[in-house]
């Protein structure tokens, strides 16, 4: 292989690359923050924030005696608060003891001389920090979006196979094939008008449109149109775009993004040979369907096949402006709802109902924020936002390192009266950091193996 057919490769992996430093850099930098300010109101002094680790890039000292600073390796951070050995140690630098043993004032200003509570709030600040991220984020979304109208009203309208219908922004939608169409916000309706709607590739419309009603031609409301590609899927392996339309697979025509799915899970596994309409051009692809673990209804998973694509309609509804509570709602539900399935997920893991291929490390993590990056800002800050829930849960495990290590810690402390001795801390550490170091190499497997 020579360099001129090298270089897409390794653009794209420079893509990716810098698609997972920003996005860590942001969950770190907001996880860290969360630690140093909450110390800070607490009365601890910080006396290094960083973001990375290794040589110094960059740094400053503000007015408080805060080191912030930029290090070469951009995988992490740390704030390192006065009294502390070093970034990532639960013991006391013996100096810094020394001398804030002679001084109680100096001794309140330490990590481990500040109060249970102030300890406690600054080591759970991170954690918060992270999901506070996540729900803003997720609200900002929301509201930028904004709530479909009711009743349905067509927005921007996707670019299709059949070309021109007489679809018109701002109609309203009135009925499709006979059928009234229910209010769009009731899920067990919705699911039952576009269920019922036949799989043609030209339907009869009733809409208003200037107070007026009228009948006109329009699209399969739910057309096999890909509106999002998932990261490291079979969709994603092979090429597939946000605004492609599968116009036939195994030569068989079809109309429905349902039609799609149908064939997709009884296929088994099998080759799918497709056909792609992209931009007016028809294209041949071919994949293989993957088995996926999915959350059920009864809280458990249902294996599934699938090929990594998020379908929608074929048109975006017309949305009307989201209250601040109401988004700040949609954040709070949304985060929720990645914790709970991110427990349920690791608890199926362990007990075997799943695979444990489900878990992904770093390599798969950094494929992830590019596909994401490259599908567009939106995504990209969403994906972020998940992650950034995904971190602040890990931290909260109960392992020693982590901060929910620390917070055992500190519970044990709040019953006993005294912390654990120095034998005891650096035992639970040092195996603490042995199962982390275990879960990293078993997820990097996974990117690799699995």
């Amino acid at each position: 292989m020579n360099i001129t057919e090298m270089l897409p490769q390794f653009g794209g992996l420079a893509y990716t690359i810098v698609a997972f430093v920003i996005a860590l850099s942001i969950i770190v930098a907001v996880h860290e923050f969360g630690h140093y300010i909450v110390g800070r109101w607490s009365g601890i002094h910080a006396e290094v924030f960083s973001l990375g680790f290794g040589p110094v890039i960059f740094s400053r000292v503000d007015r408080r005696g805060t080191r912030w600073q930029f290090a070469a390796l951009p995988f992490g951070g740390y704030v390192k608060f006065l009294g502390d050995a070093d970034a990532a140690s639960a013991g006391a630098d013996d100096a810094a003891m020394a001398q804030a043993a002679r001084d109680p004032a100096e001794l309140r200003r330490t990590m481990h001389g500040a109060p249970l509570w102030a300890r406690t709030l600054t080591v759970l600040a991170g954690p918060v920090f992270n999901f506070i991220l996540s729900i803003i984020v997720f609200a900002v979304i929301l509201m930028a979006r904004g709530v479909p109208s009711e009743p349905l009203t067509v927005g921007n309208a996707y670019d299709l196979p059949g070309g021109f219908y007489e679809l018109r922004e701002g109609d309203e939608v009135l009925g499709i094939a006979g059928t009234p169409t229910p209010d769009f916000g009731d899920g067990a309706a919705w699911s039952a008008f576009t269920n019922d709607i036949p799989p043609e590739p030209v339907l009869d419309y009733r809409i208003r449109r200037d107070d007026q009603q009228m009948n006109v031609d329009g699209p399969y409301l739910m057309p096999p149109l890909i509106r999002q590609v998932a990261p490291r899927s079979a969709s994603s392996d092979i090429g597939l775009k946000p605004g492609d339309v599968i116009t036939e697979v195994d030569d068989q025509p079809i109309f429905s993004f349902n039609e799609l799915r149908e064939i997709v899970e009884g296929s088994d596994g099998r080759p799918l040979l497709l056909k792609v309409w992209r931009d007016g051009s028809v294209m041949d692809f071919a994949l293989t369907p993957r088995r996926t673990d999915e959350p059920g209804r009864d809280g458990g998973f249902v294996t599934h096949w699938r090929i990594g694509i998020v379908g929608g309609m074929a048109f975006d509804p017309a949305t009307t402006v989201a209250g601040p509570l109401d988004a700040l709602e949609g954040g709070v539900r949304q985060t929720i709802a990645i914790v709970e399935g991110s427990l349920s997920g690791l608890w199926h893991m362990v007990t075997g109902a799943i695979s444990t291929c489900n878990m992904s490390g770093p390599i798969g993590i950094a494929e992830a924020s590019g596909d994401m990056a490259s599908q567009g800002a939106q995504s990209f800050i969403r994906f972020v936002a998940v992650l950034s829930t995904a971190v602040g849960l890990l931290n909260l495990f109960p392992i020693p390192v982590l901060d929910g290590g620390h917070l055992v810690f500190f519970a044990y402390e709040a019953v006993a009266g005294r912390p654990p001795s120095e034998r005891v801390l650096r035992v639970l550490m040092t195996v603490g950091l042995a199962i982390i170091l275990s879960l990293m190499f078993f997820a990097l497997s996974n990117d690799i193996f699995c």
